[in-house]
């Protein structure tokens, strides 16, 4: 008996939203579907029991195991799909045994999961896009010379496999370039074993563009056309004043002329196609200067929190159009956004002990409010995205009026305050200067002394 085909096959990660969004496509087009996580055994155990039909592991490092775990589901598979950056190594080994499922080549994934290959291969195809680059083999001198040769200054410093934008460094000198190379080499090190990363650490120096960075994700068909989603403007922490390189916001859809639009279009296009993609979706960042687009990079699979973005501003359900590609089925793009959408990441301005928060609860109160993850409290360490840390919180904005959403995100900037306790100095508030806590502590001594003094004095009056 022929069984039905109705498994969607996630590698490496599922989360609870995913089943959502497919739940939706079911019962708008009476569809029915299957979901299956497949993961590595290795990786550390998941707090909680994933929220899909199917959930099976494997021992990655030996390829007849991922076919063994597969084969009783093989005539019951209709998609494969990988949601983040750190798994497309292991999306790259599934690929051989779903033979008859269509999935990017691992060749494709290899170029578009290493930096360096990546702009070796927009070189071939895209090098009008493509900003100057080189390999970083070492921090000694004569390679800090080759690379300012190849490169020149300012230059970017950042990881080949690494997303969200850690460990990323500007350079204007040499003496700066020397430093990060030096504190780069091992952090990657340690990311990566942390992460149980399958690829090998590699820094790339990239020259770098003054300019606005957007992002756009694209559904790549099995015969290389191309459906694009809205174009996300990203503002960076360096936009802000700071020394960072995260992506602090993230605004869909722009505003933008129609004619900038296609044009950037026509670049991620171009990339896509560099890199041989197929059968995916493709998340491209790129700088606008002046009237010019360069390549940033492209990812292999969706851009973070696209999902929630799309969905809110333009009703795009983007976790089942990175599956109907796949399936394959032509993805389903409204034409007109009913509103506007946005991501902002909050780091605070100093590395140390959070001592004290204030304003993430009003957040809540916000008419653009969507939903918050607080990802650091009082007491934990706030590190900057460059040195690998995590935000201290994330939140999504929704309002169907653009002013009214930038005046939200403006609130926030203004009411929340995190203070912040470096090693053997003053508490430092990433906001409004006051008093910390550690003065209110030496206060509240220094009134009890003065008391005990007093009161001691006075007793000493009435024995006379």
């Amino acid at each position: 008996m022929k069984k039905d085909k109705n498994i969607l096959l996630f590698v490496g990660t599922f989360a609870d939203r995913y089943a959502n969004y497919i739940a939706q496509y079911e019962a708008k087009y009476e569809k029915h579907f299957r979901t299956m996580l497949l993961r590595d055994s290795k990786l550390r155990k998941l707090e909680k029991e994933p929220t899909c039909d199917i959930f099976v592991e494997c021992d990655f490092s030996k390829p007849h195991k991922i076919a063994e775990v597969l084969l009783p589901y093989q005539d019951e598979l209709l998609a494969v799909t990988c949601r983040t950056e750190q798994q497309i190594a292991r999306f790259a080994q599934v690929i051989p045994h779903v033979p008859y499922l269509r999935t990017p080549t691992t060749e494709s994934l290899a170029w578009a999961a290493d930096k360096y290959e990546m702009r070796k291969r927009f070189n071939l195809g895209a090098k009008k896009y493509n900003p100057r680059f080189t390999w970083v083999k070492n921090a000694t001198a004569s390679e800090r010379r080759r690379v300012i040769e190849k490169v020149g200054f300012p230059l970017v410093i950042k990881p080949t496999s690494l997303a969200g934008s850690l460990f990323v460094s500007i350079c204007y000198h040499e003496d700066e370039l020397h430093k990060t190379l030096q504190s780069s080499f091992r952090r990657v090190r340690a990311a990566y074993k942390k992460d149980s990363r399958l690829e090998e650490p590699k820094i790339i120096a990239e020259e770098y563009i003054e300019g606005e960075l957007y992002s756009i994700d694209s559904y790549v068909n099995s015969r290389g056309a191309v459906y694009h989603c809205p174009l996300v403007r990203q503002r960076t922490a360096r936009e802000r004043g700071g020394d960072d390189l995260y992506n602090y916001l993230q605004i869909t859809p722009t505003a933008l002329k129609s004619t900038t639009i296609a044009k950037a279009e026509e670049v991620a296009e171009a990339a896509i196609h560099a890199l041989g993609l197929r059968s995916v979706t493709a998340h491209t960042e790129l700088i606008k200067h002046d009237d010019e687009w360069k390549i940033v990079e492209v990812g292999p699979r969706p851009g973070g929190q696209r999902d929630l973005l799309h969905s809110l501003s333009c009703d795009i359900n983007h976790t089942m159009n990175d599956l109907l590609v796949r399936i394959p089925r032509k993805p389903v793009i409204p034409k007109k956004c009913q509103g506007f959408a946005a991501y902002l990441k909050y780091y605070a301005q100093r590395e140390g002990e959070i001592t004290e928060t204030k304003g993430i609860k009003k957040i809540e109160e916000l008419d653009s409010f969507n939903s918050i993850v607080v990802n650091k409290r009082v007491g934990d360490r706030a590190i900057f995205a460059r040195n690998g840390g995590r935000s201290i919180f994330n939140v999504v904005l929704y309002n169907n009026d653009r002013a009214k959403l930038l005046a939200d995100i403006r609130r926030i900037e203004q009411m929340v305050s995190v203070r912040v306790l470096t090693r053997g100095k003053k508490a430092h508030a990433t906001k409004k200067a006051g008093v910390t806590t550690n003065q209110k502590k030496a206060t509240i001594k220094t009134t009890v002394k003065k008391v005990a003094k007093k009161t001691v004095k006075r007793k000493s009056a009435k024995k006379k």
